[in-house]
């Protein structure tokens, strides 16, 4: 699969001008492989996951990293939804600091890789504890690796999120999701001239009505169970109401008035693994707060309404094995359990 090489969810105020939105490059693109190729063997509890729960590209992680069962083997930070001109911060812990990297930023972490990179602090990042050096910052392949790479630290009954099998007809999916909704929604938030608005804004739904289609008759993307394409399209549902429809424009129709959409949205957040990864409160502070060139005030909206992310959704009408073979997730561990603000 090609992965493409752009940034997660970066640093900084959003104001762009009169630049058009092009998401940057993922500078660092070392992965961590069973075979150590390059020099980053898959090892427990070498590695420290940084995350952010408000950003789309970084939730993938949080979510694979649960549902294979990774929490032993790769520990995670979550950063502060709000950053500020050092990047993402760890204003959440004791002290200001990571309590494992011991560093008050990310920005350390590449600054310990590299000086003097180029371009911003993204999230999801997997940073070396012994040597506090950034790894990878490539969200793309990440996720990828983790269900392909390190399926000797998988929990038992650990589902395939990318089975080979079916690797052709995910990547085709997940390439056209990547393009019309993941990254569609920012080009639509960000453009900086009604032209360019309109066409991201129609590429977003004329995509969401083709899946709403696809996911008519089957319950997931690829196959009968969940997938990597599942997660990635998740990802920005869950969020769609709460900053997408309002904050990035793509008003032409909420999530809930997909009843297709909807219902699938709602099925995959009341398994476990996903909507147990869900924090809106950092969710709606991010983007509200940071995109200041979009939404200058920084005031946060009271809405929507979460209550219906837990209501019966009948999708299990359409068979589907969630996961395979295997089983559940296990209950979320305490210290990474999302606060009450965040849930439905």
């Amino acid at each position: 699969m090609s992965t493409g090489s752009t940034g997660g969810e970066k640093t900084g105020n959003s104001s762009l001008g009169h630049k058009e939105f092009r998401r940057s490059g993922s500078h660092f693109a070392d992965r961590v492989t069973a075979d150590g190729r390059d020099g980053w063997p898959v090892e427990g509890g070498r590695y420290r996951l940084v995350v952010s729960r408000a950003c789309p590209w970084a939730s993938r992680a949080v979510i694979s990293r649960r549902l294979l069962g990774l929490e032993h083997a790769l520990s995670m930070a979550v950063t502060d939804p709000v950053q500020d001109d050092r990047s993402w911060r760890f204003t959440l812990d004791p002290d200001g600091r990571d309590p494992v990297l011991g560093i008050r930023y990310l920005a350390e972490a590449y600054d310990a890789r590299e000086s003097d990179y180029p371009g911003g602090v993204s999230v999801p990042a997997i940073v070396d504890i012994p040597s506090g050096r950034l790894v990878t910052n490539d969200y793309q392949r990440l996720t990828l690796d983790l269900a392909t790479e390190w399926t000797a630290l998988h929990r038992e009954g650990a589902p395939d999120l990318y089975p080979e099998a079916l690797r052709d007809e995910i990547d085709e999916v997940m390439a056209d999701v990547y393009e019309d909704v993941n990254n569609g929604v920012y080009r639509a938030g960000f453009a900086p001239r009604q032209k360019e608005y309109e066409e991201a804004c129609a590429g977003v739904f004329r995509r969401l009505e083709l899946l709403s289609e696809r996911l008519a008759g089957q319950r997931y993307l690829v196959g009968d169970t969940i997938t990597e394409a599942d997660i990635r399209l998740f990802t920005t549902l869950v969020r769609f109401d709460a900053v997408y429809h309002g904050h990035f424009k793509c008003n032409l129709r909420k999530l809930t008035e997909d009843p297709v959409l909807w219902a699938y949205a709602r099925d995959l957040f009341q398994t476990p693994g996903f909507g147990d990864t869900v924090d809106f409160d950092h969710i709606k502070r991010h983007y509200y707060q940071v995109h200041t060139g979009i939404n200058p005030t920084g005031v946060v909206p009271l809405g929507p309404d979460l209550s219906g992310w837990l209501a019966p959704h009948g999708r299990e009408d359409l068979g589907g094995r969630p996961f395979g073979d295997g089983t559940p997730p296990g209950p979320v561990r305490p210290a990474e359990a999302v606060p009450p603000a965040g849930r439905p």
